[in-house]
């Protein structure tokens, strides 16, 4: 059973998660308002934060900043009434479990709940196992949900880790969408020094242009209009630690001069305030583009690029890593039966097929909910084709046939257009944009369109 804080200001709606969630193993304590959920903190133990975003005093994200700023483990799941995707990355991206929309379907209020107890209690046992071992073999501690392949790309990969992570040098790891760059992050954080301090993830491209300032390095009363109250910077809060900045190519020019300042003297000056803080923080940048492309063009400071590309990661794409692809089926099929009470052993060899065959443009994420699904449709132990997604199969039927005995060439020429079609279709035809993510330039792009036929 876990003791769950509510804070929701509907009254309506908190009396129905009152009468739920205990009928269903939990003990509730509601209240309404950010003012009583603090001093509810002060007074009581909770397993669980269960947080309204938009809040008479304020918004839930100050409630679960403040269990954070009490050193508090509690993981925190944010309800909203709006589907808002920014809404959303804001609360996860703050440090929340998972979130929300309402009208709230009760089976998957349960189930999101379940899985943020779980992930709290694997952590817990981890730290206690790192606590347990000698300090030597602490570092080969991972963390909940992590899972390192076995090809030469991954311990390539895992070397470069290795040996940059007891250091104190910003790291750039560079790859595509969903190859799992916060999991390198977070790894890199987990076997260095700081492991005991703050790791703090932070999306820079959802950080709004007049916000992004007041996020890195905080705030006081008064600063700007909204500024109600004092806030830290994530700079403050993961002193001693690791700031991990996704997409950190995506800050304005302003910002750029200011995290450039903050690393060059390890000081922040919160907006509205003459105070300067001096902080001691680890950064790793995370980024899907070229950033020396971004500098080239004017779009990111030379400076910041050689200050925080001490040491550069390139994370290898899903299709790049060989017999690393039946390894991370079997972990996410693992994770789906205990998330879905499903018992699904193995999928069925036409399913098998075409999983390989497949190209995975949205690599590890998209192959975590793609086995995701297969599992949820399947009653049985064994997951067949008909469970994979139209799109995927469809795909897959139209990719081009290479005969047996073509030649090297012919084979490499058959994957490269294939490549190019797939990346063409996911920009709907933006030649620019396609061959910056081919990584080649215009011209190329065109005499290969010509050549394979696939203009639209």
């Amino acid at each position: 059973m876990a003791k769950i804080l509510l804070v929701e200001d509907d009254a309506t709606f908190s009396q129905i998660l009152q009468g739920f969630l205990p009928r269903n193993g939990h003990e509730v304590s509601a209240v309404n308002n950010i003012k009583n959920g603090l001093r509810q903190l002060d007074d009581e133990k909770f397993d669980m934060l269960l947080l309204d975003y938009r809040l008479p005093d304020g918004t839930g994200l100050e409630v679960m900043a403040y269990a954070h700023d009490k050193g508090l483990k509690i993981p925190a799941v944010m309800m909203t009434s709006f589907n808002d995707v920014r809404t959303a990355v804001k609360a996860i991206q703050a440090g929340a479990s998972d979130y929300i929309t309402k009208p709230v379907n009760p089976d998957e209020l349960l189930m999101i709940l379940k899985s943020a107890l779980t992930a709290k209690s694997d952590e817990q046992k981890a730290d206690t196992v790192k606590a347990d071992k000698p300090a030597a073999a602490a570092t080969t501690t991972s963390y909940p949900g992590f899972i390192k392949g076995t090809s030469s790309e991954s311990d390539k990969l895992y070397e470069y880790i290795d040996l940059v992570a007891p250091t104190d040098m910003s790291v750039v790891i560079q790859g595509e969408s969903g190859t799992g760059k916060e999991h390198a992050a977070r790894f890199i954080h987990e076997r260095s020094k700081r492991a005991d301090k703050p790791f703090i993830a932070i999306d820079c491209g959802a950080l709004s242009k007049d916000l992004a300032a007041s996020e890195l390095f905080g705030h006081i009363k008064g600063a700007f209009t909204g500024a109600l109250a004092d806030k830290k910077g994530l700079f403050e809060v993961a002193d001693g630690g690791t700031l991990f900045m996704d997409e950190i190519g995506n800050l304005s020019y302003d910002v750029q001069v200011k995290l450039l300042r903050a690393l060059q003297e390890n000081t922040i000056q919160p907006l509205g305030s003459t105070k300067q803080i001096k902080v001691d923080v680890r950064i790793i940048a995370a980024t899907n583009d070229d950033l020396l492309s971004s500098v080239s063009n004017g779009d990111f400071r030379q400076d910041l690029y050689h200050r925080i590309n001490e040491f550069k990661i390139q994370i290898p794409a899903l299709r790049e890593r060989g017999k690393d692809l039946q390894l991370f089926i079997s972990h996410f099929i693992n994770i789906s039966n205990q998330e879905l009470e499903r018992n699904v052993k193995s999928i069925s060899p036409e399913g098998m097929e075409l999983l390989t065959r497949y190209d995975w443009p949205g690599n590890l994420r998209e192959l975590k909910n793609v086995i995701k699904r297969m599992v949820l449709l399947t009653r049985g132990e064994e997951a067949g084709a008909e469970s994979l997604p139209d799109e995927m199969r469809t795909y897959i039927t139209h990719l081009p046939t290479v005969p047996a005995d073509a030649d090297l060439k012919a084979l490499n020429e058959a994957n490269e257009r294939t490549v190019i079609q797939q990346t063409l279709q996911k920009v709907k035809y933006n030649k620019s944009k396609a061959a910056k993510l081919l990584n080649i330039d215009r011209k190329t792009l065109y005499a290969k369109i010509e050549r394979y036929g696939l203009d639209s």
